[in-house]
């Protein structure tokens, strides 16, 4: 990345010209703060006792013996609030604190983000305001209860496709108009020049963990790491550490919804042209006239037309390989991961999941796969239920 924050020709700081003095000074802080003692020990005593970090990287040894590979599971799900969420969402509350801001906004899909943003935002006694688009607070309607109990205010978003997208854009319009006395928590490695390297940053602890526990478990890094990507922040969080290790093949995982050629999808990488989105330039669902294409996902999480600019810049480059699989070959992947482990996975991680269970028959039976188990599934019942419906009766 160059100091304006392009990755190759993706990335940079498309905004109004009234966030720019914020974000410059975001910038600077977040320079300061990377070599501050004091900051990153407060994060880190937060993070281990706050969170429950590190998480656990769980061998989990009857998916293994059902598909053929030896599969761990990197357990952020096990973090407070459930999701990977938390990490980030910390690390930008002392930001905040720092800068001065009394009052945190976030925009929110399956409302991980959402929650973790309130939780932060309740630990260091800060107002919060979180934007989410009506169809995910009809989906996802437990976390907006969580998010209300922890003291924020959920403002509901009826444009477009009432997702996140809608959410996203919402909240850029309410951080110009009151950018003096808040501060925008963005929730993955997307926005303008720093949030994407930022948010990789606070992320980034999930790879560096998985290094640490899987050359203690094996004595060898792992062959193949799988992550799902809607906006990429758990991703680029597990897949960053590992960049200059050659042997490491690292798969990201999109959301083909109904099938990417029914056009009722979120695959972004594979079937986007470059454009720009909330404030940064990467590939994007668009026309040929660069309108933005709705995107679909059942998972909320990954109902994103857009992603992170360093993914597009790994897509380029070829050291991340972007995959799709379909909201049914999510759903299995999910009911499996339940029967056989005891986890009940979030439809994000899932997605992940499912590209395991495609490919892992035909690996050899000593090949080690890391899935990043981004978030707990619970959340997703609603969405679940009618699918499992139609394959039996189990719920």
């Amino acid at each position: 990345m160059n100091k304006k924050g392009y990755f190759g020709p993706y990335g940079g700081r498309y905004v109004p010209e009234t966030l720019f003095p914020a974000l410059e000074e975001l910038d600077r802080v977040y320079q300061e703060v990377r070599t501050d003692g004091d900051f990153q020990e407060e994060l880190k005593v937060l993070l281990n006792k706050y969170s429950g970090r590190p998480t656990p990287l769980y061998y989990a040894e009857r998916l293994s013996d059902a598909l053929g590979a030896k599969i761990y599971l990197k357990r952020e799900d096990l973090n407070h609030t459930g999701a990977h969420k938390i990490n980030n969402a910390l690390g930008q509350a002392l930001i905040a604190r720092r800068l001065g801001k009394k009052r945190i906004i976030a925009e929110t899909g399956a409302g991980q983000h959402g929650v973790a943003s309130a939780t932060a935002a309740a630990r260091f006694g800060m107002e919060c305001t979180v934007f989410m688009g009506e169809l995910d607070i009809e989906r996802q309607r437990m976390n907006v209860d969580r998010m209300r109990l922890l003291g924020a205010e959920v403002v509901p978003v009826s444009s477009g496709n009432k997702t996140l997208k809608d959410a996203t854009n919402e909240a850029i319009r309410h951080w110009v108009a009151h950018v003096e006395g808040c501060h925008y928590i963005i929730g993955s490695v997307v926005g303008p020049h720093p949030y994407p390297s930022m948010v990789r940053d606070f992320q980034r602890i999930i790879g560096d963990e998985t290094k640490e526990q899987i050359m203690a478990d094996e004595g060898r890094l792992p062959d193949v790491v799988v992550a799902c990507v809607g906006g990429g922040s758990n991703a680029m969080g597990i897949f960053y550490p590992f960049v200059e290790d050659k042997s490491v093949r690292m798969i990201g995982v999109e959301a083909a919804g109904h099938g990417v050629e029914t056009g009722e999808h979120a695959v972004t990488l594979s079937e986007g042209r470059v454009g720009v989105l909330h404030g940064s330039r990467s590939y994007l669902l668009q026309t040929d006239d660069g309108q933005v294409i709705e995107p679909y996902s059942l998972s909320a999480g990954l109902d994103y037309p857009g992603v992170g600019p360093q993914h597009s810049f790994f897509k380029d480059s070829g050291r991340v390989e972007y995959v799709s699989v379909t909201d049914d070959q999510a759903v299995a992947a999910y009911g499996e991961l339940c029967f056989l482990e005891g986890i009940i996975p979030a439809l994000e991680s899932s997605h992940a999941l499912a590209q395991v269970s495609v490919m892992a028959p035909e690996l050899d039976e000593n090949t080690i796969v890391v899935v990043n188990l981004s978030g707990r599934g619970d959340k997703d019942m609603d969405s679940v239920r009618p699918f499992l419906l139609k394959e039996d009766d189990r719920i």
